[in-house]
């Protein structure tokens, strides 16, 4: 029998929302082009028609699915809500392109799983994110601290974007929230590790710049790294040496002296991740990531003596 069908739209987002959304419900779905006796998924054009099919026995149910996620807005029908209103209302910035934003949220693991070869990972929007970032950090410093050495504003801009700064600024977000993964990732925690919400930070960085222009992230992350640019004055974090401050803490306590381990690597040559466990007599006291492993290691002690003092 030849699939059927349920849905057809312009966009590739709505079309990716309803793909997810039938899967939710154990329902198999493929994009086509033209031709509706297609067996298998095809290669969708961005600029032209998408449309959804299902098997012939799925066609009925799927479309009460579907119209289950309708709304109605007056005489207009919205043919599937934003499932990222919630997401613009906490980044205090509304996407003209919407398609930016789910490009921004979408984890290789998703990419890699779509047959149709038609969704993007963001780890271009990444490359880019971290450009932009560096530049308004930077010239933020430059204009709040003219008197401090090059050397001091290197140690702040060092602490404000590293993968633990912007991890804890993705979690404030619940960026986590609206990724969009793969099911090997969704299942292994994805949603929380310090890395992946990193990345997916820098790339909505990036998303916004695309979308508004420079004027528009740099208002974004003014707001964002506020806190952590001011705290630059009293110097209260800058050269803090937890591991310094662990083995004082584990010598006090009577206990082995730590040892840092790399537990892995992830990432291109030119982006990698690293990953430390600090060890203390065999056991694992605390994991990090970091995208040098000297940043893994004070990241892996803050966590330890965190534990520690807990």
């Amino acid at each position: 029998m030849p699939p059927v069908i349920v849905f057809d739209t312009s966009s590739d987002i709505e079309a990716s929302i309803i793909v997810a959304l039938l899967d939710s419900h154990g329902i198999d779905s493929f994009r086509v082009t033209g031709n509706t006796q297609a067996i298998w998924p095809m290669a969708v054009n961005s600029l032209g028609p998408v449309r959804i099919a299902v098997a012939e026995e799925d066609a009925e149910p799927a479309r009460r699915i579907i119209e289950s996620h309708r709304e109605d807005l007056g005489t207009r029908v919205i043919r599937i809500r934003d499932e990222f209103d919630e997401l613009q209302a906490r980044i205090d910035y509304r996407f003209r392109d919407r398609g930016l934003l789910e490009h921004a949220l979408t984890h290789k693991s998703r990419a890699a799983e779509d047959a149709s070869g038609g969704v993007a990972d963001n780890e271009s929007l990444e490359f880019l994110g971290d450009a932009v970032l560096g530049l308004v950090i930077a010239h933020a410093l430059f204009e709040q601290y003219p008197f401090s050495s090059e050397g001091q504003k290197s140690k702040i801009k060092a602490h404000v974007v590293s993968t633990q700064s912007l991890a804890r600024h993705a979690e404030q977000l619940r960026l986590g929230d609206h990724l969009i993964l793969g099911r090997g990732e969704e299942k292994t925690g994805g949603r929380f590790k310090q890395a992946l919400l990193a990345d997916a930070y820098e790339a909505l960085i990036a998303a916004i710049f695309l979308d508004g222009g420079l004027e528009a992230a740099a208002r974004f992350l003014q707001r964002e790294m506020k806190e952590a640019l001011d705290q630059g004055a009293t110097q209260n974090f800058v050269g803090q040496d937890f591991k310094s401050a662990l083995q004082e803490r584990l010598q006090a306590l009577g206990r082995p002296l730590p040892e840092y381990r790399l537990s892995g690597e992830a990432g291109p040559d030119h982006r990698k991740v690293f990953s430390v466990d600090v060890v203390v007599g065999g056991d694992v006291l605390a994991s990090a990531s970091g995208k040098a492993k000297k940043e893994a290691e004070q990241e892996a002690a803050r966590l330890a003596l965190a534990r520690l003092e807990a």
